[in-house]
């Protein structure tokens, strides 16, 4: 299963993630897109996100079983410590 959120997303971003994805909540998508449609979705986000952020939670073969991926501005990112992923904010 993958997980998108996107907030203050330029228009036409949530049109175009419903064709793949369904919106459970604003801004927020669930699926299961296969790794090649995954990937092409995640590009044309995080090449448009602009001003806004989008966060990808997708399976991976770790402990988590998920691994994270963050675009956009004023984001949260993911840190890697000994294969538990949490998060980090950068200090301004």
């Amino acid at each position: 299963m993958t997980v998108i959120i996107l907030i203050a997303a330029p228009e036409g971003l949530r049109g175009h993630l419903t064709r793949w994805m369904v919106e459970v909540n604003a801004g927020v998508f669930v699926g299961t897109p296969s790794r090649r449609i995954r990937d092409r979705l995640w590009d044309l986000l995080a090449t448009r996100i602009g001003d806004g952020q989008a966060v990808l939670v997708e399976p991976a073969t770790n402990e988590q079983g998920w691994t994270v991926r963050t675009a956009g501005k004023d984001r949260w990112k993911p840190v890697d410590f000994d294969g538990l992923i949490l998060w980090a904010r950068s200090r301004r």
